[in-house]
């Protein structure tokens, strides 16, 4: 049974991460510009939430090895030492901040932080996929590197547990891609569409769906290899097999998930980020927890957060 963390109320939440040492779970708010975290235990009455206001709108965020957060602000990422401290910034990304900004993102095994940007007009395909790597026992200085392009709503990004495949999806043409992905390398080769979905059918609403699965949103990977997507607007989770087979469809009590991670001690707790901006009055009076982080046990544990190594 899913169920809502108090006072985790957002505008458009995104980009979760169970945090093990601090036992918390992170997430943002995007249009809310903000970066939220529970304190203490998940339920318990002395349980909280803290928000951390942020100068623009982030898009995505991973925790640091030695301590902190790095995060992907609209122009840039940037490198928190502490909750609250002052933001450092790393990398300039090349897209005009006036109708662009980072989106989704997450590192990667090796510590590598991934980010991938949107066209807020989306208008044209000119987001991309880029990687940030400022590991100190290369012999490489701090690069950010564009890795894919011709996207217009980067999303979905997710890594195998063997390291062997990168998801990436573009919401707006409702497809998740894969890429067969050498790590060490850090090279892309043999793209290929992981997933079609069913564009939006016209007249479609809440009280009459068509039909309609949603649009892939952000996504994670579990301890089997399967790749869980939020779709947004499709009141569902799906989880499909390595081989591309949809193995499950969990309905959420949102009408706009946004992004599933694991947690718990024994990541087999179901975190559920989701948005509620610019949605139907009626809607919301359906969905009452739209705008919440919601969460479900699960059987199949996730795997752990990878953290930013620099």
């Amino acid at each position: 049974m899913w169920t809502s963390i108090e006072d985790s109320l957002c505008e458009l939440g995104e980009s979760p991460f169970w945090h093990p040492e601090e036992r918390s779970l992170y997430w943002l708010d995007i249009p809310g510009r903000a970066v939220l975290r529970t304190r203490g235990e998940i339920g318990s009455p002395g349980a909280k939430v803290e928000r951390w206001p942020l100068p623009t709108e982030p898009g995505c965020m991973a925790p640091a090895r030695s301590g902190g957060l790095v995060i992907a602000l609209r122009d840039g990422i940037y490198r928190a030492r502490e909750w609250g401290g002052e933001l450092v910034a790393m990398a300039r990304v090349e897209h005009d901040v006036r109708t662009m900004r980072f989106n989704d993102g997450k590192c990667d095994p090796l510590g590598r932080f991934w980010g991938g940007s949107l066209n807020e007009a989306k208008d044209r395909a000119n987001a991309a996929l880029y990687c940030f790597d400022a590991r100190p026992d290369t012999d490489v200085s701090p690069t950010l590197s564009q890795m894919a392009n011709e996207s217009t709503t980067a999303n979905g990004l997710a890594f195998s547990p063997d390291a062997c495949t990168l998801y990436w999806a573009d919401t707006a043409a409702h497809v998740v891609c894969a890429w067969d992905w050498d790590a060490e390398a850090n090279s892309l080769s043999h793209a290929r569409v992981f997933h079609q979905f069913e564009a939006k059918p016209e007249g479609w609403s809440v009280d009459a769906p068509l039909g309609y699965q949603g649009r892939p949103d952000g996504a994670t990977v579990d301890a089997q290899g399967h790749y869980w997507v939020a779709m947004f607007e499709g009141a569902q989770l799906l989880r499909f097999a390595p081989s591309g087979e949809i193995v499950a469809s969990v309905p959420v009590p949102v009408q706009c998930p946004t992004m599933p991670c694991f947690g718990g001690d024994d990541l087999k707790t179901l975190f559920v980020t989701s948005g509620r901006k610019g949605r139907p009055a009626a809607e919301i009076a359906q969905r009452p927890a739209s705008g919440t982080v919601i969460s479900m046990r699960v059987d199949t544990p996730g795997l752990p957060v990878n953290f930013f190594a620099d």
